[in-house]
């Protein structure tokens, strides 16, 4: 069969196009869209051993075109032998229930010590908790190493830092890297607020001072430090040149011992009135500042390179508060990069600890760009660098593992990463440090294929006691060609430790046949979340030429797990089938993920890709597309209704649409990517009314719910919108009501909401979340009323409210058969079939759940509930094991609180407070698990004496 399909990319030159931004033309002479006939079919004669995709995003080159050309079958399917899963380049413990535990006694032990590093401990905890992949949990250790840091440097990596990880939550990139904050700002991101110490009895709550509070803005009369000889007369002259600079001989003296010493000591100078001064490397006009200084304290008023000279004053004559009050007023001078790149040099060859923090935050604070600049990545990258930055006391771990994990994001094969891991080795302390920074800098290693030195460093992280690194050695000796010491290793760490999913996952790379699949299996049993068992049973599929099984196996992870790659594969698979609409589906879901994303080995953009597609599948206009976006969401298809609103948006760009986008992605929790469109849909609109409701959304997905509402009241009194009353309704109604007054408002606002101009689909929701608030209140007839109206609107998910009330007024067969319908209209519905248990017996109760775990084994209710029946059934090891298979992969604070509880009653106190700790490692304050711990660490102690 001719590949008409490649035929059709390269008529659109889309190699070229990645050039670009520009989506070429579809070709009039394919004949494509024309005519009556359809186009002939798209699927080439893959070879099914061919180079599998990359899944990294290399940059287009020149000669691409070329390659694409020449290669009669450039677009193979991926190989089962070229997609082996990463090396997870982050810490990994083997028990991390246990490591948990540790990491919060530790912490909790540091609160009681003063001279704890608590900074590096979170940042330590930081470290563990990225296995867990918990933005939440990782940002709240990056803010508790954030408020433990005691020196100025950490402050400034730990503020960048936050900042960096919270990028996509601004409505507008800031103006200049050390722009003021705006209100909104987290105090702990301030760049002010880095460079000085936070006012007493603050340690713990640091303020902005660009905003701060009334009582700590400094009235007039503290403003200006007086040494209270400013009218002195002179009796001392400083010769320079062919000038004299008269000065005060007891002021000059008090600046320093050495010159205190100089003028009152042994020495000649002390019996002269005039010393000359021309060969210490000081101006006239410097040394008059000098003078001024030591009078009055001020140097306020002096242009930089007269503090520079003063700067250098003071370290030659040791004057340390005049080269503390230089190195302030300097710092303060630091707003963008390229006077950083100037003043730094100053800083650095003078060792002042303020002026190199400010110039470094300036440079953090424009990561990844600032690495691409030359003259800063010498400076943080090269060993020279990193000297003078320790000279000048900034330079730490903390500093490297925040740029490394950058250029690691950036390009993990760049020479940069490499130079940056090494510079974190150096700066690496034994233990936790030195494992991760060996342990990354052998992930890069292999990802670049220098497998004899990727060897070496996973060896040295190994060694150091991270057991996880024995992957890395096992892949590198099996990429030089000793498959069987790999998989040796691999039944030593089975051997030696509780297995794990990921251990059966790299064993079965050394395997093959019913072996290989035998690990697999037992892998993804341990672990549903790893991909690349599923990919590799697909894949397999595709080759006996499975191609439907290969589709239901990857629906399998993507019912619960939508990541880039897998939506790539499916794609794949959908286009071998001839099945060019489920292809584009895919392709235009994914290309919401990440817009800059490239198919095919790295080389085809996707834009591109949906171009070429175009002419296989039935075009819509607005209008069709609205038709399909109401049953897609109706189905509860997210996939669908992302790449429906993909479509739109190509179309007509309009800033609801990306609102739309941002609920989908939230439900599909990708968080970063929601906040993405959000922000493209405040910056997108000129309706001031809806700029103001999209960042008040955006303010109440990152915490801050009184400013949201403030947005939501602004924007009703520009106009009156249905998006503006349900934000403000939606915020008010977060926290349960305390009285029916509070409920009727929320509720009279979501009636005023209706009845503006929205969508069927929104006014859906709303009448939805009345149902909620009717049922809170026991207003059951009501929320019925409202349940009805929104399926009458195709808000499907209202079954699930209206099967609440039937359950709550006794009509428990009703709310069954209310759950049944929303699975049968529901593409996603573990959530439902979940729910559907609490209306049904046991037996079928237990059914339902089963189910919601395999169609999403990350919901942890169900784990729950059948560990409690367990528990109630006397099977007491059963529930404990139902818990643990759980908690291996996804440990989670009301899991390790349930054990815990259980273990209690076994009276195993020992582990009770071990998963106490753990949770509380999650969440230090959370109450019922701080009871229980106490309470089952007190039986402890009683133990020995029973």
């Amino acid at each position: 069969m001719q590949n008409n399909f490649l035929t059709t990319i390269r008529s659109l030159k889309i190699i070229d196009g990645c050039k670009g931004s520009q989506v070429y033309a579809f070709p009039s002479t394919s004949g494509a869209g024309t005519s009556g006939e359809r186009p002939p079919p798209l699927r080439p004669n893959f070879s099914l051993r061919s180079k599998s995709v990359h899944y990294t995003q290399p940059p287009c080159h020149n000669h691409s075109l070329s390659i694409l050309t020449d290669s009669m079958l450039p677009f193979g399917l991926p190989s089962v032998d070229t997609i082996n899963p990463p090396i997870d380049p982050h810490l990994r413990p083997v028990d991390p229930v246990s490591t948990l535990a540790d990491m919060y006694r530790r912490l909790a032990a540091a609160e009681c010590d003063r001279e704890a590093d608590l900074c590096d401990l979170h940042l330590e905890q930081h470290s563990v908790l990225r296995s867990m992949n918990d933005l939440k949990l990782l940002r709240r250790a990056l803010r508790a190493a954030r408020v433990h840091a005691s020196d100025v440097h950490r402050r400034v990596v730990l503020s960048a830092w936050l900042r960096y990880e919270r990028r996509e939550d601004e409505f507008v990139p800031a103006p200049a890297p050390l722009a003021p904050c705006t209100k909104t700002s987290p105090s702990l991101e301030c760049p002010k607020a880095t460079l000085y110490p936070d006012p007493p009895g603050m340690p713990l709550n640091p303020y902005c001072p660009c905003h701060p509070p009334a009582s700590l803005i400094p009235s007039d009369s503290t403003r200006v430090r007086h040494r209270g000889e400013a009218d002195a007369d002179g009796d001392l002259w400083f010769i320079i040149g062919e000038e004299e600079v008269l000065c005060v001989r007891s002021c000059i003296a008090a600046l320093s011992i050495p010159l205190n010493a100089l003028l009152y000591g042994g020495f000649a100078e002390a019996q002269r009135d005039r010393i000359d001064f021309t060969h210490n490397g000081i101006s006239v006009s410097a040394m008059k500042a000098v003078d001024v200084y030591s009078r009055t304290g001020q140097i306020d008023s002096l242009s930089p390179e007269i503090i520079v000279e003063l700067l250098s004053f003071s370290n030659k004559f040791c004057c340390e508060e005049l080269k503390a009050d230089c190195d302030a007023r300097l710092a303060a001078m630091v707003h963008g990069t390229d006077g950083a790149l100037q003043l730094i040099e100053y800083g650095l060859e003078e060792t002042s600890y303020l002026l190199v923090a400010a110039c470094l935050q300036c440079f953090l604070r424009e990561l990844p760009h600032s690495l691409h600049d030359p003259d800063v990545a010498r400076l943080l990258c090269s060993p020279e660098g990193r000297e003078r930055l320790e000279a000048a006391g900034n330079a730490s771990f903390a500093l490297y593992y925040f740029l490394s994990q950058v250029a690691m994001e950036e390009d993990m094969k760049s020479n940069t990463t490499i130079m940056l891991l090494e510079r974190l080795g150096e700066c690496a302390a034994p233990g936790w440090q030195r494992q991760q920074a060996m342990h990354q800098l052998g992930c890069v290693m292999l990802e670049r294929g220098e497998y004899k030195d990727a060897q070496r460093w996973f060896e040295e992280a190994a060694k150091d006691g991270h057991i996880y690194s024995w992957v890395g050695v096992a892949r590198a000796k099996y990429n030089r060609g000793h498959k069987y010491a790999a998989y040796k290793l691999l039944n030593t760490i089975l051997d030696q430790f509780e297995p794990a999913g990921w251990m059966y996952q790299e064993r079965s790379l050394y395997c093959v046949g019913k072996e290989k699949l035998n690990d697999l299996v037992t892998a993804t049993s341990l672990d549903p979340t790893l991909s690349y068992p599923y990919k590799y049973r697909a894949i397999t599929l595709m080759e006996e030429d499975k191609v439907g099984a290969a589709i239901v196996e990857v629906n399998k992870i993507l019912g619960f797990k939508v990541s880039t790659d897998l939506l790539e594969l499916r794609a794949w698979f959908f286009l071998a089938q001839e099945d060019y609409k489920g292809a584009m589906q895919d392709v235009r879901a994914l290309m919401t993920l990440d817009p800059g994303y490239l198919f095919f080995h790295g080389k085809v953009h996707g834009d591109h890709l949906i171009e070429a597609m175009r002419g296989y599948v039935q075009q819509m206009d607005m209008a069709d597309c609205w038709l399909q976006l109401y049953d897609r969401w109706s189905a509860v298809d997210d996939i669908g209704s992302l790449a429906v609103v993909h479509q739109m948006l190509a179309k007509e760009p309009n800033s609801g649409l990306r609102f739309r986008q941002s609920l989908l992605l939230l439900r599909l929790n990708c968080q970063k990517a929601a906040m993405r469109s959000l922000r493209q849909a405040r910056n997108s609109t000129n309706a001031r009314d809806e700029r103001l409701v999209y960042e008040g959304w955006i303010l109440y997905d990152t915490g801050h719910k009184e400013e949201a509402l403030e947005k939501a009241e602004e924007s009703i009194n520009v106009k009156r919108t249905f998006e503006a009353l349900f934000l403000k309704a939606y915020a008010l109604g977060d926290n349960p009501f305390d009285d029916r007054k509070s409920a009727d408002y929320v509720i009279n606002i979501l009636e005023a909401a209706v009845n503006c101009a929205s969508d069927n689909l929104r006014k859906g929701q709303a009448f939805n979340n009345m149902g909620s608030i009717y049922v809170d209140i026991e207003n059951f007839a009501v929320a019925e009323s409202c349940y009805e109206k929104a399926l009458g609107l195709k808000h499907t998910r209202a079954h699930q409210g209206l099967a609440r009330v039937f359950y709550v007024t006794n009509r428990k067969k009703a709310a069954y058969d209310e759950m049944t319908k929303l699975i049968e209209k529901a593409k996603n519905n573990a959530s439902a079939y979940e729910k559907r248990s609490e209306y049904c017996e046991r037996e079928n109760a237990m059914s339902d759940l089963n189910t919601a775990t395999t169609l999403d084994p990350l919901r942890t209710y169900p784990y729950r509930y059948r560990a409690a029946v367990m528990m109630d059934d006397r099977r007491e090891d059963d529930a404990i094991a139902e818990l643990t298979r759980v908690i291996n992969f996804k440990p989670d604070l009301q899991l390790l609180h349930l054990r815990a509880a259980f273990y209690e009653s076994m009276h195993k106190t020992e582990l009770a407070v071990r998963d106490c700790e753990a949770a509380l490692c999650f969440e230090p304050t959370h109450g019922d698990t701080l009871d229980l711990y106490h309470r089952a660490r007190g039986l402890k102690s009683e133990e020995p004496h029973s």
